[in-house]
């Protein structure tokens, strides 16, 4: 409110207009609807078809090729016995089931080769298109971004190569960015309400704001964040990061809605329902992940109780018996660290990681045939396509400039999900790690790069020589990632190719 004071008068109060309020708040939806369905959809199609395209090749003399040796019979396993693994191989069953759980579609569909492997790693790469290009369409409120950002995706080498793998690191990429989707869509529906609360002026009935009521975008956020550490542990990092992210959304809205203590209103209303959202529903999400083991006979370390471990009679014993599989799968990560007389050719520190300066070889054949020379070879190498990822810290740069100095949530948000993916990692350098930890990264990169592709384009209000400037740059640029993409798909997917050509397809000496 303002309070007008005219001399010899009494103060006359104003009310602000709530109007304007509410609708900075919640602005109306921009672009046309069908259109931006019809944009994601072809966007959608051409990325499936390049992740699809000869996904059953190649394969290791008609093995599992690199670490789909460990995950691809872990896969048979639970397709045979409805879900769950029954031998230790070797003390590797070291991640949660439900990867190999998605995996085994593939396998019931197509078989044990290579299309049954990698079909629900491909299919899950399809998916993140179709969520990046949703997510960037409401960040940017543009389609043109939303779609260009389906096309980066399609375009970066480490999301292409995981989706046509039977690994695990495209289906905790999935669940991150699906969980970080819902939790936009959330911010909005909490601003939509305190707009609302705004007009019907009950915003200030309490110091703290209103109740938001039930946010099932939020419990969508705790589910797929549970599914997320269904695949690797590493989803807890999400779940702290991103509950933190929806606590500090939730106070700004409540200051721009006007609420006298917007922060002690989040903290009072906000914080409790967030833990119940992002983390009680993630481990009971996590838990179900696990509810073929429980009713299993023949489960690895299932029945435990009684032999390798004392029994509590006040935990069932099932629990019991999870907890000290969980021990063990800890125990191996923790001890899981690098050899100076045993280290791993392709192994890499997270320092390397945001440039992609070393990679890793996945597969290596000096004998095939089809590359039209006397002498062929093919490889399969993870490159982040380099056009993007060596961009990072200048997009990084700006993305903190335009956190800390311009307040934009957007590259806020988008910055705490890559962090979320690369810090971690950061406490302990003496683990060994690898280039492929990077998967759910890679879909915040390509925000980060369309965030600032908007800014290179211009605002709608721009004069036409702008914006026209603007849009050839973006081409332009796009136009490079595309072609560097192509460049490297002969060693995105182990086609014949000759040794000079494999020899010009290695930039960098740390990539040999």
């Amino acid at each position: 409110m303002t309070v007008l004071v005219q001399p010899g008068e009494a103060p006359v109060v104003v009310e602000e207009p709530r109007t304007d309020r509410a609708a900075a708040l919640d602005p109306p939806p921009s672009g046309d609807r069908l259109r931006g369905w019809l944009m994601t959809a072809v966007v959608t199609l051409i990325g499936a078809v390049v992740r699809f395209w000869n996904v059953g090749y190649p394969t290791d003399k008609g093995t599992p090729i690199f670490d789909e040796k460990h995950y691809v019979p872990q896969t048979a396993q639970v397709l045979r016995n409805g879900g769950y693994e029954d031998n230790p191989g070797y003390e590797l069953i070291v991640h949660p089931p439900l990867a190999k759980q998605l995996m085994a579609i593939g396998q019931e569909l197509f078989g044990y080769d290579g299309i049954g492997w990698r079909f629900a790693s491909a299919l899950a790469g399809a998916i993140t298109i179709l969520l990046i290009v949703r997510i960037a369409r409401r960040l940017t409120r543009s389609d043109l971004l939303g779609a260009l950002a389906g096309v980066l995706l399609i375009a970066d080498g480490v999301s292409h190569v995981q989706s046509r793998m039977g690994m695990l690191d495209i289906f905790l990429a999935l669940f991150v960015v699906a969980a970080f989707g819902c939790l936009v869509v959330d911010r909005e529906q909490v601003r939509a309400r305190l707009a609302e609360a705004v007009r019907e002026g009950f915003i200030n009935s309490s110091a703290f704001g209103p109740w938001l009521g039930f946010r099932w975008w939020r419990f969508g956020a705790g589910v797929m964040l549970g599914a997320a550490c269904g695949i690797k542990w590493s989803g807890i990092w999400y779940i702290a990061a991103f509950g933190l992210l929806t606590v500090v959304w939730s106070a700004l809205a409540r200051r721009a809605a006007g609420v006298e203590e917007p922060w002690l209103g989040a903290l009072a209303k906000d914080v409790l329902p967030s833990l119940g959202g992002l983390v009680a529903i993630p481990v009971l999400v996590y838990v179900a992940t696990w509810f073929p083991w429980m009713a299993s006979e023949t489960g690895i370390d299932r029945h435990v109780v009684g032999g390798k471990v004392q029994d509590v009679s006040y935990i069932p014993d099932v629990l019991q018996s999870l907890w000290y599989n969980a021990k063990n799968v800890y125990k191996f990560h923790v001890e899981l660290v690098t050899s100076e007389t045993n280290r791993h050719p392709w192994e890499s520190k997270p320092w390397t990681w945001p440039m992609g300066l070393r990679p890793m070889l996945y597969y290596y054949d000096n004998s095939v045939t089809g590359c039209g020379a006397a002498s062929c070879l093919g490889a399969i190498m993870l490159i982040g396509t380099p056009a993007m990822w060596w961009l990072a810290f200048p997009v990084i740069g700006w993305a903190l400039f335009r956190t800390i100095g311009r307040m934009d949530w957007r590259y806020a948000g988008v910055l705490v999900g890559y962090a979320a993916g690369l810090l971690p990692w950061f406490l302990n350098l003496d683990r060994q790690m690898y280039f492929f930890y990077v998967t759910p990264m890679a879909p915040f990169l390509v925000l980060l790069i369309v965030l600032a592709m908007g800014e290179v384009l211009g605002k709608r209000t721009a004069g036409s020589e702008r914006r026209g400037t603007g849009l050839l740059v973006v081409a332009l640029y796009v136009g490079i990632v595309v072609a560097n993409f192509v460049w490297l798909w002969p060693i995105l997917n182990g086609n014949p190719i000759t040794p000079e050509m494999w020899q010009q397809q290695l930039w960098l000496p740390s990539w040999r």
